[in-house]
């Protein structure tokens, strides 16, 4: 369908790739429209709805600076995909043992890893490698290891985990029956420490000039700055553990899954893409910041991963490079209601109607993960024929949640 409301209310364009938005997500984005630090116009795309200061699902291009709260707290959140050489027939009648085996294989929620599993180990070689630089960046922000208890083992030992809330593994078949495995995951609890202290320091930095933003959590850092370069030490850090925390755990899944299900190889090389993080890109003329918070990559020929809720389809994608949309793509199905909203409104009856067929908890603890709390992932897809083709169909029969 293509670009369905054009904003002029700021001091660029918003361009939508939807007209289903809430007013919340619209006012958001004039808002962030009114900086002085935009570039050409913001694109939202058609998952868009409200989040913390700049709205999700949309893409946003500064000149000079970004706005940490737009890139959020769970810097480098992203999907991770890879198809196997297993079918549908491979799959056992009832897969609540390997949904299971995968969970003692990869802690979910605000489980981790025991630190003795992680001497010695992958997990630990690969945490090893990320020492020297995070050490760097907090010796210069000591107050970062204030913002998480034990810091210092905490990161190492929840890399290779899920978290909580939306935060997913599945197993997919495709329309070829082909198995897919894919999984949903960011920087974990080092991301948001690092995210919030530095919303915190951009406010700080911007005195009191904050109080002629339009609102407070749209402050930035500029370029030259000593702070802004600090956060971009730490920015690129938690993109690289959310980008390792995914590929520890797929590691993790495929094992489980070698272990209990007839043997079998990977027959596509593993797609890992970020959906909230920031790129340095030329775009309409000029070298800017992208940050895309709750977009992807969708340069002409990229493939990239948007999933729908726990009960619909995913997709596989590849890109269109479409200039307008700064060659970005939606992150998922988006948002209908706010997990508070969903509880209040779903049961647990719904909740096992909506999800039939798909091995995965169906209690009172995922209930704001309801489908009927995101938005229909079919009429996303084809708000964005623009932005991206379609190159697999995947369904869900095994769901993980933290």
């Amino acid at each position: 369908m293509g670009i369905q409301l054009t904003l002029n209310k700021g001091k660029v364009p918003a361009l939508v790739w939807t007209k289903d938005i809430e007013p919340e997500a619209i006012q958001q984005l004039v808002n962030i429209a009114h900086l002085p630090i935009l570039h050409h116009h913001i694109a939202a795309m058609p998952d868009v709805h409200a989040g913390v200061g700049a709205t999700v699902g949309s893409v946003i291009p500064t000149k000079e600076a970004i706005i940490p709260a737009a890139v959020g707290v769970d810097i480098g959140c992203g999907m991770n995909a890879v198809r196997t050489s297993l079918k549908a027939g491979d799959l056992p009648d009832n897969l609540y043992k390997l949904r299971i085996e995968i969970e003692v294989a990869v802690p979910v929620g605000l489980c981790q890893h025991a630190s003795s599993k992680i001497e010695g180990s992958m997990l630990g070689r690969a945490a090893r490698a990320m020492d020297q630089s995070l050490d760097t960046i907090v010796e210069k922000h000591p107050a970062l290891m204030k913002m998480q208890r034990k810091f210092n083992s905490t990161w190492r030992c929840q890399l290779g985990t899920l978290g909580g809330g939306n935060h997913f593994i599945e197993i997919c078949i495709d329309e070829e029956q082909h198995v897919w495995v894919m999984l949903h995951s960011g920087s974990r609890g080092i991301g948001n420490a690092m995210g919030r202290y530095f919303i915190e320091r951009a406010k700080k930095d911007m005195g009191r000039h904050v109080h002629t933003l339009p609102d407070k959590d749209l402050a930035y850092l500029r370029e030259g700055n000593e702070l802004f370069d600090d956060y971009i030490e730490a920015l690129n850090w938690a993109q690289d553990y959310a980008r390792l925390n995914r590929e520890m755990m797929m590691r993790a899944v495929i094992a489980v899954m070698q272990k209990h299900l007839p043997k079998f190889t990977l027959t596509t090389e593993a797609i890992n893409c970020h959906h909230n993080y920031v790129n340095r890109e030329e775009h309409f003329g000029a070298n800017v910041y992208v940050t895309r918070k709750g977009a992807i990559s969708a340069r002409d020929g990229e493939l990239g991963i948007i999933p729908g809720s726990m009960g619909a389809k995913s997709y596989i994608v590849r890109g269109r490079g479409n200039a307008q949309s700064f060659c970005s793509c939606s992150h998922g199905a988006g948002r209908r209601m706010s997990r508070t909203e969903a509880k209040r409104v779903f049961s647990r009856v719904q909740l096992a109607e909506q999800t039939a067929g798909v091995e995965c908890r169906k209690d009172g603890g995922v209930l704001d993960e309801i489908p009927s709390a995101y938005k229909d992932i079919d009429q996303v897809m084809a708000n964005q024929g623009d932005l991206v083709s379609v190159e697999h169909t995947l369904k869900q029969v095994l769901c993980v949640k933290g």
